[in-house]
């Protein structure tokens, strides 16, 4: 398999990863509501529900134009070589740089659900707002972790492909 639909399958296998994380949090949620009915499941409903609602956007939009980002970029690598340096690179640089942004922001995000847990002792919807917050902000950061790796590995063959050109 070449780097291109190596990096294009990862991309949609883990947005169908982002969307069953997202299922599975809305799930734990639905459950914690309804049937434990206790203040503390009741606040990590909220942020599972919240953060589950964009994975599962995240992971659908890119899981349906993965495909068709696959089959653009083949067509540039065959007949266009000039837009992976005008198109492709800038595109990518630009995601590259959005995952440093989504990594500060989950990073904040799992520390403000500590310090609600933390420092709320007598409010126990507060400490599961913080629970379920701090654990769904760590699940986007290590999925985001690999998307990153993954991106950079591929920046880095877009850059070499390039150069060899």
């Amino acid at each position: 398999m070449n780097p291109i639909e190596k990096y294009f399958r990862a991309e949609k296998a883990e947005s169908l990863l982002f969307m069953i994380v997202g299922l599975l949090a809305i799930a734990f949620a639905f459950y914690f509501y309804f049937k434990q009915k206790e203040s503390f499941y009741i606040g990590m409903s909220y942020p599972l529900v919240g953060i589950a609602l964009i994975q599962l956007v995240v992971g659908y939009t890119v899981y349906k134009r993965s495909p068709l980002d696959e089959t653009r970029m083949k067509s540039m690598v065959e007949s266009h070589i000039d837009k992976i340096e005008t198109e492709e690179i800038p595109r990518i640089d630009v995601v590259m740089k959005n995952f440093v942004i989504y990594r500060w922001v989950e990073i904040a995000l799992a520390c403000l659900g500590l310090l609600f847990y933390f420092f709320f002792n007598q409010n126990d919807m507060i400490k599961g707002i913080g629970v379920g917050l701090s654990v769904q902000s760590l699940l986007m950061l290590i999925l985001d972790f690999f998307a990153e790796k993954r991106g950079h590995i591929y920046l880095h063959f877009l850059k070499e492909f390039i150069l060899k050109s």
